[in-house]
């Protein structure tokens, strides 16, 4: 998905961008409430409009760029938000298990954030939206999964892992089944940075878990949203050729990933719906 927003300062250096504001109709309507399901509506029942996106800081979203935001769901109106770095910490005190599917409200600085994150949901058009999170221990990774309340997930997990309930580490999987589909929301582990002499062995691990979720996911269609940190093919990134010849920590040039041969057929959305 493209980027609505300022991405946050790293190193000193950073594009700004440009927002665009929501046009005067539709900052200034209230979103209608959604009118009681038809028997025999399909369309009641099933979410088919998907938003995928990394926020990169949910909360400083809501604390910078909130009209924006709102504007942004109002006017794309999707049935299912995917977020990807929340980047907002989990519920438990120092030291304690962490309860990752609720946010951290143990501190005077962490109650006020909550209640940023708090408001925004009890407003429209976040007002129409379940939120199902899962949290880092700390301000970093994290994902949320928003679904319109008038759908009704079969369940929500929160691992790749068959037969648990518990989160991944840093909260990377929403992981929500309907009756007749699947989707799952991940912030994919990176290859590591310049310190991190695990991380590609990190990801190798985490693309066979993958590999081995959607083995047995085959009964229904999978939607797999997030940020994937991948550069599969030169069209993937913004500047092939620059990237071509980087040397850049934890940065592997397209076509040079580790390869993982599927049998089933797939297709990306994005290279679908904008073909190059």
């Amino acid at each position: 998905m493209k980027r609505f927003f300022q991405s946050v300062e790293r190193d000193q250096s950073f594009k700004k961008m440009t927002i665009k504001p929501p046009n005067d109709a539709a900052a200034g309507a209230a979103a209608a409430a959604p009118e009681p399901p038809v028997d025999g509506d399909d369309a009641w029942r099933e979410p088919s409009k998907f938003m995928s996106w990394n926020a990169n800081s949910l909360l400083l979203r809501l604390k910078k760029n909130r009209e924006e935001l709102m504007g942004l769901v109002q006017r794309l109106d999707p049935d299912i938000i995917a977020i990807q770095e929340v980047r907002i910490p989990a519920a438990g005190r120092k030291g304690e298990p962490k309860n990752q599917g609720d946010i951290k409200d143990d501190t005077n600085v962490a109650r006020e954030d909550k209640q940023i994150v708090t408001r925004a949901f009890s407003a429209l058009p976040l007002s129409n939206y379940r939120v199902w999170w899962s949290l880092s221990e700390n301000k970093y990774g994290g994902t949320a999964l928003l679904v319109k309340k008038r759908f009704n997930p079969v369940s929500i997990t929160f691992s790749l892992d068959a037969g648990t309930n518990k989160h991944e580490t840093d909260g990377r999987v929403v992981l929500a089944e309907f009756q007749s589909f699947s989707l799952l929301n991940t912030y994919v582990p990176n290859n590591g940075w310049k310190d991190d002499e695990q991380g590609f062995q990190r990801r190798q691990k985490w693309d066979q878990r993958m590999l081995d979720f959607v083995s047995r996911s085959s009964k229904k269609p999978l939607i797999w949203c997030g940020d994937l940190n991948v550069s599969h093919e030169e069209i993937d990134v913004s500047h092939p050729q620059f990237f071509q010849n980087a040397r850049l920590p934890g940065y592997m040039p397209p076509n040079s990933e580790t390869q993982i041969s599927v049998s089933w057929p797939s297709t990306s959305s994005e290279k679908w719906l904008q073909p190059f």
